[in-house]
């Protein structure tokens, strides 16, 4: 009986490690198990929060993180497998924008604008 109550119990504990690993590498809505984003494209947090910019099939938007009024718009070009150029529009200032991003890890973008002002994007998840 004691042995019976230790193999049940073992195999309970590997079915949560099981389902905890889970969801550690799955976001909401995905199937258990996803991969992880890879490249630039997806939706980036400025390091204030307060942005959210989303590059996806070579459109870049940023909209504010809390209305959703957008702040700028354009594209981007893939100047490198870790690295993108940005073009586009300061609908605020209604000016133009420009920037180059090196993607240092699947959660980070380290961008300098045009103007030599350096910024870091987080993968939003």
């Amino acid at each position: 009986m004691v042995i019976a109550r230790k193999v049940l119990s073992m195999g309970l504990a590997g079915a949560l490690a099981t389902m905890l690993a889970a969801c550690a590498t799955s976001g909401p809505g995905e199937p258990p198990g996803a991969a992880a984003p890879t490249g630039v494209e997806g939706s980036w947090l400025n390091a204030e929060g307060n942005a959210v910019s989303t590059l996806n099939g070579g459109k870049f938007t940023t909209v504010s993180a809390e209305t959703g009024e957008k702040f700028a718009d354009g594209s981007y070009t893939k100047t490198g497998t870790t690295s993108v150029a940005i073009n586009g529009t300061s609908l605020i200032r209604q000016q133009p924008i420009s920037f180059n991003c090196l993607l240092v890890s699947t959660s980070q973008l380290n961008c300098t604008s045009a103007t030599g002002q350096n910024f870091v994007l987080t993968r939003r998840v």
